[in-house]
């Protein structure tokens, strides 16, 4: 595949990945960010692959890397999306509150 066609394809995803981001209403981002950390923890696994099968230190350092920046990423997006479910659960009234 050529470069032009690489570069065109990420272009077109970076404007469909626009498109489908702005008409997701606020009430399933939550649910799409737990289905997208769940699916970069696929790539997670590809990058440990890569740096496992690496055998030249290019190849060995550009794992790593990814790896570091996958584990990052998965593990911030748990946190983020735990923060915001916490922001749906129902806070425990104060004894002076009274029932609306």
């Amino acid at each position: 595949m050529s470069l032009l066609a690489v570069v065109t394809i990420f272009v077109l995803a970076v404007f469909v990945g626009l498109e489908v981001i702005a008409k997701v209403p606020q009430t399933l981002h939550t649910p799409l960010m737990s289905a997208t950390n769940a699916i970069h923890g696929v790539i997670l696994v590809g990058a440990v692959i890569v740096l496992g099968t690496a055998h030249d230190p290019l190849g060995i350092v550009l794992g790593f890397v990814a790896t570091v920046f996958g584990v990052l990423n998965v593990v911030g997006g748990f946190v983020v999306t735990d923060r915001m479910l916490e922001m749906f659960k129902r806070k425990p009234k104060k004894e002076g509150e009274s029932a609306k």
